[in-house]
């Protein structure tokens, strides 16, 4: 068995056939879709004149799978639970050079077998996301219930949910400005339940280097910022238990998250972009939270991306945490949210692709002018 992960299939470990044979393993982590995974295996003829891992119990429909990262000195890190889906097969003349992939879906996907309708009454965002994950024996994150909505009560709006579990969480997620995952952290089969706030506070789980001649850390870095974005919202709306003309105000000018720079994107822009919002909503405080949760959403307008492997870096790259990149300039140098990783495991190497983002950038050279020119000086 390598040294550098562990494959579990039903919850017991690969064979060894298994672990000799496979050729990669890939592994996608992602803060607002499903986690994914692909394990690639050569395929040969039996003497019983069947195909191998075709017909492996342990690979078929629903099956439950988990991939678990190891680090010298450090905890495991499970970075995928979940179940297979699918199975693509190559076959070439003779056998030589067949391949199977065996692709899947983190243990949300159990969450979107049914499509409902139900009313949610008396209820918060989040006590609605507790009693879907509680439902499928996932335990709901401590932090789901930060910034939670008002509870929906039959004097205003109720929840009508019209879907999946999954699909009704992930847009009560959007309205919000929360994101919406199922996880694993160090144990496989111990999933938790995310409808949170992004945790931007704290120290850096890691610092990334790509100029440092004897520290270096990471390949090659890509930095992109995209200013074409909303930086306010006016938000207006008539209620159900106001009868004034004007309705309820909810405009807002900032996402309600902690900044990861010196310079937010209406600062480093030098302008600002406003657009309209009106919501079905009971008070001016929840138009509020939805004004955010689009700030939210269009505040991310700083992207790098990367590549790095667990033998220069010394950690796993996890989704949800906040990294700094060192050593890159004064404007994109700072702290960054880990949007998504692609880890691709062999029996040699473990590689990991990224996405960061960002919601501010570095403060401007002192002397420079403001707004745009001054960022690019």
């Amino acid at each position: 068995m390598p040294s550098t992960f562990r494959l579990l299939l039903g919850g017991s470990s690969a064979s060894e056939d298994l672990y000799t044979q496979m050729t990669s393993i890939e592994v996608e982590e992602n803060a607002d879709l499903p986690g994914a995974f692909q394990l690639n295996l050569p395929v040969n003829a039996t003497s019983a004149g069947d195909l191998t891992f075709i017909n492996d119990s342990t690979l078929q429909p629903f099956a439950n799978v988990a991939v678990v990262a190891t680090v010298k000195d450090k905890p495991d890190e499970c970075i995928f639970d979940g179940f297979v889906l699918s199975h693509k097969l190559q076959l070439h003349t003779g056998t030589t050079a067949s391949t199977l992939q065996v692709w899947g879906q983190d243990a949300s996907w159990l969450m979107n077998l049914e499509e409902k309708v139900k009313e949610w009454s008396d209820v918060t965002d989040a006590d609605v996301a507790s009693s879907i994950f509680n439902d499928y024996g996932i335990t709901p994150s401590s932090d789901n219930s930060q910034d939670d909505s008002p509870s929906h009560t039959e004097d205003g709006h109720t929840l009508m949910q019209r879907g999946t579990d999954i699909q009704f969480l992930r847009w009560l997620g959007r309205r919000n400005g929360k994101l919406v995952r199922v996880g694993c952290t160090d144990t496989a089969g111990q999933r938790t339940g995310y409808f949170i706030k992004p945790k931007l506070d704290g120290d850096p789980a890691i610092t990334l280097k790509v100029n440092d001649p004897e520290n270096w850390n990471v390949d090659a870095l890509n930095v992109e910022w995209d200013v074409t974005r909303p930086t306010k919202v006016k938000a207006r709306q008539a209620l159900f238990n106001d009868s004034s003309e004007d309705g309820a105000s909810g405009d807002a000018s900032d996402s309600g998250l902690d900044s990861l720079g010196d310079r937010g994107l209406a600062s480093f822009s030098g302008k600002d972009i406003s657009v309209l919002l009106a919501a079905p909503v009971d008070d001016a405080g929840e138009l509020s939270m939805r004004a955010k949760s689009v700030l939210r959403d269009s505040g991310w307008f700083v992207r790098c991306e990367g590549e790095t492997d667990v033998a220069r870096l010394k950690a796993i790259l996890r989704v949800g945490v906040v990294v700094q990149i060192a050593g890159i300039g004064s404007v994109n140098s700072g702290k960054y949210y880990v949007w998504s990783v692609r880890h691709t495991i062999t029996a040699d190497s473990h590689k990991m692709k990224f996405v960061l983002v960002r919601n501010a950038v570095g403060a401007a050279p002192s002397g420079a002018g403001g707004g745009l020119l001054g960022g690019l000086l």
